[in-house]
């Protein structure tokens, strides 16, 4: 499979700022999005997954420390930066016990916001090199299942992109279009979610991905 550029998602009001931070990190081949109020990143944060986040403090409709706690209470563990003009020691201190795990204030040099965000990947990228999966777990780097029991299971590059997505939040249910979008091409059926979860239960076992009478499958256990 071809290497994805890493997503990011800049949570920002300031239609101005926000246009000037996505030219930048579009010309450092990140894939950008936008949110330009709380709500929307609440359900994007949900619903899609990110390389990081930047994230401004004050929002519309949902306060950027409001939306940090949400994030994390559903178990949503992507990095986050808070860019904001609030610079008190307090405002940091606040924004780090809400979940973040960098904070710079407005102004800010550009090549230090590119360095930290590189930072924030670099740690994010150590730190999750396994995902769990019940008592068992994902070798991210070789791309391959280990069970409760010791064993190994080899994946082919579909399978594994789908446990991965499942496993990434494990309490979080998707629906197959969601699985559709994030795994297969587009143009494809839903239906090919379903041929390749048979797939996964075949090798891995039927408790390994858990079906959602009427909305769709969520992680199980290895």
């Amino acid at each position: 499979m071809t290497t994805q550029p890493p997503r990011l998602l800049l949570v920002e009001d300031d239609t101005e700022i926000a246009g000037m931070l996505k030219d930048l990190f579009d010309g450092e081949g990140y894939l950008v999005e936008v949110a330009y109020d709380g709500q929307r990143a609440l359900h994007l944060t949900l619903s899609r997954s990110y390389d990081v986040l930047i994230v401004d403090r004050i929002l519309p409709d949902l306060d950027g420390l409001d939306l940090l706690r949400r994030i994390r209470g559903k178990g949503v563990a992507t990095p986050v930066l808070v860019l904001t003009a609030l610079g008190e020691v307090a405002d940091r201190v606040a924004g780090l016990d809400a979940g973040a795990e960098d904070y710079l204030v407005k102004p800010f040099e550009i090549e230090e916001l590119l360095a930290r965000v590189r930072a924030l990947r670099r740690r994010h990228r150590d730190r999750t090199r396994t995902l769990l999966l019940g008592s068992g777990e994902i070798d991210l780097a070789l791309r391959r299942a280990r069970l409760a029991d010791g064993g190994e299971v080899e994946l082919s590059p579909r399978e594994f992109e789908l446990l991965r997505v499942l496993a990434s939040r494990p309490r979080a249910v998707f629906t197959r279009t969601e699985l559709r979008n994030r795994v297969f091409e587009t143009t494809t059926s839903d239906s090919i979610v379903d041929t390749y979860i048979h797939y996964l239960r075949q090798k891995l076992g039927r408790g390994a991905v858990r079906t959602v009478r009427g909305t769709g499958y969520r992680a199980g256990e290895l």
